[in-house]
């Protein structure tokens, strides 16, 4: 299958699904999460396939959605989808549904996370079962369309990030309980496709079982519901009359802007 903004590979049971949009730091397009999802329903079809990884490519995991690329906005334009009832089934698929399809997907999954891991990219991490990042790693929190930031980090700790918009580290996300190891960026390859190939020697019915059981133990939590509920809050959030969420002539976010002014460390404080 003939892919332009992913690359799919799969070896000695591991498929690879790498993000490949490098020259915008692999914002996630419409046409990428459509190629995403394609991968995946490949890796889910090839019965040697035990283990999926999702990385990105050059040396960044994603930047966040594609906010207004010219390829980006022709794809999503051809896709024709209606004002009204067809946008909004547009919009929850590509912001939701895809997101809780790969998090059910059923085998195991890891995301191997280098430079930035921002919006978008914190939420396709997460819906990921595992999480390896490389030490110099950063992560960004926002009020996203999939809000399982506070099942990621815990409750508190998901208002205090969102409220600020700060990056956190590698070893910040490891101690609050989204990344599961944070290694040397040399090693991070190696180590997570080590990793993958120990997990594919297991049984596929333990594998599969074993995550059904835990996702289970997870949505009997609420989870699957609460980020359902939160996307139509993100709706109303975006609907708000006067209310702009971009920097005017820029595509990038107001939080996003202060988290990045606070990294240089031009941030105005009081």
């Amino acid at each position: 299958m003939p892919f332009h903004d992913v690359i799919y590979a799969a070896d000695r049971g591991v498929a690879v699904i790498t993000l490949n949009r490098p020259a915008y730091h692999n914002a996630q397009s419409y046409r990428m999460l459509d190629e995403i999802d394609q991968a995946f329903d490949l890796a889910r079809a090839d019965e040697a396939v035990k283990v999926v990884v999702v990385k990105g490519s050059g040396g960044v995991f994603s930047t966040g959605h594609d906010l207004g690329t010219e390829e980006g906005m022709a794809y999503r334009a051809a896709l024709g989808a209606k004002p009204g009832i067809q946008t909004y089934d547009q919009f929850k698929n590509y912001n939701l549904d895809l997101l809780l399809k790969w998090r059910n997907f059923p085998k195991p999954t890891v995301a191997m996370v280098e430079g930035y891991c921002i919006y978008a990219g914190w939420m396709l991490a997460a819906a990921m079962d595992v999480v390896f990042a490389a030490e110099d790693a950063e992560f960004l929190a926002g009020m996203v369309e999939y809000m399982s930031i506070p099942w990621d980090i815990g409750i508190r700790r998901a208002k205090e990030l969102v409220f600020e918009s700060r990056f956190i580290s590698a070893a910040e996300a490891a101690q609050y309980g989204l990344v599961n190891r944070v290694l040397p960026r040399a090693d991070l390859e190696r180590e997570t496709m080590a990793w993958a190939a120990r997990v594919a020697q297991n049984s596929p019915e333990v594998l599969r079982m074993a995550k059904l059981q835990m996702n289970k133990a997870q949505d009997a939590q609420g989870f699957s519901q609460a980020v359902e509920d939160s996307l139509g809050d993100y709706c109303a959030m975006m609907w708000i009359p006067g209310v702009s969420l971009r920097m005017d002539g820029e595509n990038r976010l107001l939080a996003v802007d202060l988290a990045v002014r606070g990294k240089r460390g031009t941030r105005e404080t009081a």
